[in-house]
């Protein structure tokens, strides 16, 4: 289906009084799925092209060309771009770790490389992605962990708590207008909620310049419920900053289950996932005011990166649109909710 002979309304016109509608694409996907992504989105994210590990794979070395190709098809759409992401704990490359020597690298070393690559990254975009998810992830998992509530990795072993900030000092000075988030998932789960909450509010009391907070929204079909959705979104809103669904998806199955003898979703679980879509954005329609973007971790069934997490192989049909890019139930009551009044 090209974009001439698509018959549905399009995404973007029917939100456009409401929030952006994005969608996570690659190399791949901008081409299998160009029409798809012209016709019904405004805006784009590097699924992985702009991480770490593949923008800088060598100290002396930067690979600019699949993000460069990302941010091309961006300006050549229209369409505005999300850049994802500057430091994470994944998909980062040995090398930044370490000294000369082979040895772990200091602080003001790990610092002063962390400066550079986002000053090179973010001011060779400038002019194309107008918001970065600056700091990805940095709040553990671990609901025991009551006071040292901050992700082990690198950065916090070799810098301390203070690279967070750091980040995004550095990536306001490379670019003054661009807007700066920070982004997690699990984000509607209450004891995870509070802790970014606590993180942003520090920041904030600090003078960090930072501008919104990213809700993954990696959800599935049972969890998060849409009443701790809400209640992480009125959570944040208290911040005064922009909240975005930075990368959303409904997995038709629960976190735990590892079937692997689905080869298509059930009539229940489409029913249950347009259900679901038009819940969470009848609510997300609600606070409008606060969430100015709403991004799916990719456009349609057959490109997931859910065929491969957490079981890899299986596929998956999280998205709005089915495998040969038609539309689903899904987007039917999503599109359906963007005409009422």
């Amino acid at each position: 289906m090209n974009l001439s002979t698509r018959k549905e309304a399009s995404l973007k016109e029917l939100y456009k009084d409401d929030f952006q509608i994005g969608a996570a694409v690659n190399p791949l996907t901008i081409e299998i799925q160009k029409s798809l992504l012209a016709y019904h989105f405004n805006s784009i994210t590097a699924e992985n092209e702009m991480k770490f590990s593949s923008l800088h794979p060598e100290e002396e070395v930067y690979t600019f060309e699949n993000a460069d190709r990302l941010a091309a098809f961006a300006k050549e759409h229209g369409m505005a771009m999300r850049g994802h992401t500057l430091v994470w704990h994944n998909q980062t490359p040995d090398w930044l770790f370490e000294n000369e020597q082979g040895g772990p690298a200091d602080r003001a070393l790990l610092l002063e490389r962390l400066r550079s690559h986002i000053q090179t990254v973010v001011g060779r975009y400038k002019d194309t992605v107008y918001c970065w998810d600056v700091v990805n992830e940095v709040i553990s998992d671990e609901e025991s962990d009551k006071e040292e509530f901050l992700r082990p990795s690198k950065w916090l072993d070799i810098v301390g708590p203070d690279f967070i900030a750091k980040a995004f000092e550095y990536a306001h000075e490379a670019d003054p207008k661009a807007l700066l988030f920070y982004n997690d998932y699990n984000e509607s789960h209450p004891y995870k909620r509070d802790r970014i909450y606590r993180l942003v509010r520090s920041l904030l009391d600090q003078g960090v310049p930072i501008h919104g907070v990213g809700l993954q929204a990696h959800w599935n079909l049972f969890d998060p419920s849409l009443n701790d959705i809400r209640a992480a979104i009125e959570k944040y809103a208290e911040l005064g900053l922009q909240l975005q669904l930075t990368e959303l998806d409904l997995s038709v199955f629960r976190f735990d289950d590892r079937r692997t003898d689905l080869l298509q979703p059930s009539e229940e679980m489409l029913e249950r996932q347009a259900e679901l879509y038009e819940a969470v954005f009848r609510l997300l329609r609600e606070y409008r005011d606060c969430i100015s973007a709403v991004t799916f971790w990719g456009a349609a069934d057959d490109y997931t990166w859910l065929d491969g997490f957490p079981v890899r192989g299986r596929k998956n049909w999280p998205l709005l649109f089915d495998q040969s890019h038609r539309p689903k139930l899904a987007y039917e009551r999503v599109a359906a909710l963007a005409i009422q009044p």
